[in-house]
């Protein structure tokens, strides 16, 4: 009997070497392989939450009368059993029932997107922490912004988008919440293990932040010192319990000791002028939304703090060209206020602690200008220079990162730099 893949000719010469070049590229690579279970992973999250939810129901149904309320025993019970079943802990049972009561209930586009591999679970379920809380008129308003964003961001810059977001919509009643929440400031003292504790302090999230700068600074200069062993962390924690058991600590360096915070505050000129959060929206770098009547007293002065007025203004430095290297401090803080974050696919890390980066590189003509700037942090400067990345800025300050697998990553700064073009029509003086 003849062999049945004798038939098969060795070569199919009816395919070119351009055509079989063309299939292979179609062909899924490695990193395909594992974005599509990741894919399927999402599929199977988003079935499992509506099978959950029709669990839920069904015990409900079967452990309630009729007019008889739903109790937590009762819901306890639910949890239980489907922790014994999954073999995890009641606390994430109730996460599980939780999440599948909000997608399948209150937001299905949500569901709808996971369904179809969408967004990931994680993205889910940062979309209900941040929507949950909000007025039930105000949230409705907000999802289909939030699916969109969830479908096409990371989940730490979507995280932060959405929460932006929220703040600005809630922002009508910001002054009003916010005086309520400070009556609530306090500061608490939790035991800790070996000896030690954490000291809470519930506060403005402006003095937090400013607080958090100024420590930081310090320490940072601290740790520059000949001998000194201690981390970041540590030399932190030192430096909050010398001020605040000292007050004033002459041992520490001059330099050291006149460290102050310094915190932007993006103010639109004319809410500053009006009073009315109309006309746009005062916020604090790393905090968000603030009361217009926090804002003036920001913006009256006080040392430490950096007003950018959203209403284009002269003399910002911009290009130094090739004259120098390092950019001149104007030009940094510029850079890290219109960034907000690390510009990497998916870094958190505040554009504060980043390194200033030119695109392209200096020693390949790259001059040291707004256009050729961006903050990176250490991380991320170094795999840009040594991970075989290609990346550069290709408008606006969005950072286009091409990977060495040849995949194609556009990171948007949370400002746009202004782009000024002369208006050719107008008469002359």
């Amino acid at each position: 009997m003849e062999d049945a893949g004798s038939s098969l000719p060795e070569e199919d010469d009816s395919f070119s070497e351009e055509a079989w070049d063309a299939a292979a590229a179609l062909a899924p690579d490695a990193l395909d392989l594992v974005t599509e279970v990741a894919d399927m992973m999402s599929v199977f999250a988003a079935e499992q939450l509506v099978r959950l939810d029709s669990l839920r129901r069904e015990m409900l149904a079967d452990a309630v009368q009729p007019g008889e309320p739903v109790t937590q025993v009762k819901e306890r019970s639910i949890r239980l059993e489907l922790a014994a079943a999954l073999r995890i802990t009641e606390h994430a049972a109730g996460d599980l029932i939780s999440i599948a009561d909000a997608l399948v209930h209150r937001y299905p586009m949500v569901l709808a997107s996971l369904g179809r591999a969408g967004m990931t679970l994680r993205h889910a379920e940062v979309l209900v922490e941040l929507l949950d809380p909000v007025e039930p008129e105000l949230r409705d308003g907000l999802v289909d912004a939030a699916v969109r964003l969830a479908e096409s961001r990371p989940v730490g810059s979507f995280r932060r988008e959405l929460r932006r977001r929220v703040d600005l919509t809630r922002a009508q009643t910001l002054a009003e919440r916010h005086a309520e929440a400070l009556l609530h400031r306090r500061v608490v003292v939790t035991p800790a293990d070996d000896g030690m504790a954490w000291l809470n302090v519930l506060m403005p999230a402006v003095e937090a932040h400013a607080i958090h700068h100024r420590i930081t600074g310090m320490g940072t200069a601290l740790s520059a010192a000949e001998g000194e062993e201690r981390t970041l962390d540590q030399i932190r924690a030192d430096v909050v319990c010398d001020l605040l058991v000292d007050g004033v600590v002459p041992s520490q360096p001059t330099a050291v000791r006149g460290i102050r915070a310094t915190v932007a505050v993006t103010v639109p000129v004319l809410a500053l002028l009006s009073g009315d959060i109309a006309d746009g929206v005062p916020v604090v770098e790393g905090v968000g939304p603030i009361p217009i009547e926090r804002a003036r007293e920001l913006c009256g002065g006080a040392a430490g703090w950096m007003r950018v007025l959203t209403h284009p203004e002269t003399g910002v430095v911009l290009s130094v060209g090739r004259r120098r290297y390092r950019p001149p401090p104007e030009l940094r803080r510029l850079q890290r206020w219109l960034a907000g974050r690390c510009l990497a696919p998916g870094c958190g890390v505040p554009a504060s602690r980043c390194e200033i980066d030119h695109q392209l590189a200096w020693e390949h003509g790259g001059v040291t200008a707004a256009w050729n700037l961006a903050p990176l942090c250490t991380g991320h400067h170094h795999v840009k220079h040594h991970g075989n990345w290609l990346v550069r800025q290709i408008e606006s300050g969005v950072i286009e990162w091409t990977s060495p697998m040849g995949r194609v990553y556009l990171v948007e700064p949370e400002r746009r730099l202004p782009v000024f073009r002369p208006d050719t029509a107008a008469a002359p003086f």
